[in-house]
């Protein structure tokens, strides 16, 4: 085979698979891809939700550790100079 005929024969498989991936959404209908883009949007919403629900969890557990500290834990924490006020 020459050349020429195999950059061919390339050209055409490449050009197939081309065709059939933007003819995807030509394929589906409009009510399925409303469907779709609808239920990516749910989950984007529900993942937003879960995220910020394990932030304040977070700072839930934060408070409660900080609260649970001792006297003399929390004077290393945040320092003693030895002077009052």
């Amino acid at each position: 085979m020459s050349k020429k005929q195999r950059k061919a024969s390339t050209n055409q498989k490449s050009n197939t698979v081309d065709d059939s991936a933007t003819s995807l959404s030509d394929l589906m209908s409009d009510d399925v891809l409303a469907k779709l883009k609808g239920m990516k949007q749910e989950m984007k919403a529900e993942e937003e939700i879960k995220l910020e629900q394990e932030k304040e969890k977070r700072i839930q557990e934060r408070k409660e550790r900080e609260k649970n500290k001792s006297f003399e834990e929390l004077l290393d924490e945040y320092g003693y100079d030895g002077t009052k006020y």
